[in-house]
């Protein structure tokens, strides 16, 4: 039932905002230029140096191609961003292909269908990541109907409904839900030693690094999916005990991640080359409590059910002091290497856009909370505010009233919840 309404309110919304005449040539923009360029690149134009875009990102009806994702090097032109993305939206741009083919329309990539079933697939990631947070919650013996629940405020009380619907074009929404995949992989194989568990978790993974590279921190998340630290060292010596079943799922990780190392071979001659020139983390200079708390982009601010989703981790501790450390301490890895990136804030986005692979990590304590807490009906409540808070900023946030990348303490508080303001279109810069 959950499944069927999310996938009722994303196709509906989805529909009304970007389908209809001179709105479907927003669904690719900014970053997602560069995601989305390999489809049209590898199965139209041959033309991996991507000089076919120059084409695209002057014309009138393709607005939202302006910003360019190339880059220059002396042995030649590579794309900034990772071919993951493009990996997983692939099925979906073939369908729209064959969708402009049949209705008359150029089969040039970016053509009417090409962006309407690419915004398809985000809805089919989004919703098979909330069908597998719902599995996740069942192996901590979450209840179907508070699963179904935790699974809802993921999508609908966080910015995943933000970059489902308003820019369905970037990376995280396909990362969401093969991060999610890992997480459920690695629970099964950790609760019986099952071989094609393994093998699923290891393909996931290699999805989860070819869409974003610093997303391989998921692996450190191993202890704690091992629940304690005798079954990680029995399920380690069983493997290796076994090694085809550790050879089948190594290669199969690298057989994912080589299609970016064949695709730079092609482009420049190396299989590897850094593509963000100039931009690195700064391990340093973390900026942890910015990221969290601040009124520009801060985690906790934008997303505040996550940070009730923490209150949980007091049931973990009860239950396993282990898990409660582990889950602690990988959280703590996340937000300070994603916190490192020489621009924390990301640019354009709703709240902190790079936390959203992790959300599977905020849904366990948050179903183990709602599972155990004497107060529930309160709690859910308290969701149901948290929820009308997130999506009256996502709309602000989409019309300009919250700014895109400079928000402050001022501009916060001056439209904190301004129904009238969306009304009467008043807006203070």
């Amino acid at each position: 039932m959950s499944l069927t309404f999310s996938a009722l309110i994303l196709v509906w919304v989805s529909a009304n905002m970007n389908w209809g005449d001179g709105r479907w040539n927003r669904i690719v923009n900014t970053d997602g230029n560069g995601y989305y360029a390999y489809l049209p690149a590898l199965f139209i134009y041959d033309d991996l140096s991507f000089d076919f875009f120059n084409d695209f990102s002057h014309h009138v009806d393709n607005n939202q191609l302006k910003q360019d994702f190339r880059v220059k090097l002396k042995e030649g032109t590579i794309n900034k961003y990772y071919v993951g993305t493009a990996i997983a939206q692939s099925p979906f741009y073939l369908l729209g292909h064959l969708a402009n083919d049949l209705a008359g329309h150029p089969q040039d990539g970016y053509s009417v269908y090409y962006m309407i079933f690419l915004q398809l697939g985000t809805i089919f990631y989004a919703l098979l990541g909330q069908l597998l947070l719902i599995a996740i919650l069942r192996r901590f013996s979450v209840s179907d109907h508070l699963s179904a629940i935790v699974a809802l405020l993921m999508i609908f009380a966080t910015n995943v409904f933000h970059y489902v619907v308003s820019e369905p074009s970037f990376s995280h929404i396909p990362s969401f839900a093969f991060c999610n995949l890992f997480v459920y992989a690695f629970l099964v194989f950790f609760s019986g030693r099952k071989p094609w568990a393994f093998v699923l978790g290891m393909f996931a993974l290699g999805m989860v690094v070819l869409i974003r590279p610093v997303n391989g921190i998921v692996l450190a998340a191993l202890p704690f999916l091992a629940r304690d630290f005798r079954n990680l060292r029995l399920s380690v010596f069983q493997l290796f005990k076994q090694p085809m079943q550790l050879i089948s799922g190594l290669l199969l990780f690298l057989l994912v991640i080589s299609i970016q190392l064949i695709i730079y071979k092609i482009q420049t001659g190396d299989y590897w080359v850094y593509a963000y020139v100039g931009e690195h983390l700064q391990l340093d200079k973390p900026n942890m409590l910015k990221f969290m708390f601040s009124y520009r982009k801060g985690f906790f601010l934008y997303t505040p059910i996550l940070f009730v989703s923490l209150f949980g981790c007091i049931y973990l501790y009860r239950s396993s002091k282990y898990q409660f450390v582990s889950l602690l301490l990988f959280l703590f890895l996340v937000v300070y290497i994603l916190s490192s990136w020489w621009m924390w804030y990301y640019g354009g986005s709703f709240s902190s856009r790079v936390m959203i692979e992790y959300y599977a990590f905020f849904a366990i304590p948050m179903g183990l909370l709602l599972q155990n807490c004497k107060y529930r009906k309160i709690l859910l409540g308290l969701s149901l505010i948290l929820l009308i808070i997130c999506q009256i900023q996502i709309y602000q946030y989409r019309y300009g009233y919250l700014h895109w990348s400079e928000m402050n303490k001022e501009r916060y508080w001056n439209n904190f919840l301004r129904i009238d303001k969306l009304i009467n279109k008043e807006k203070d810069w």
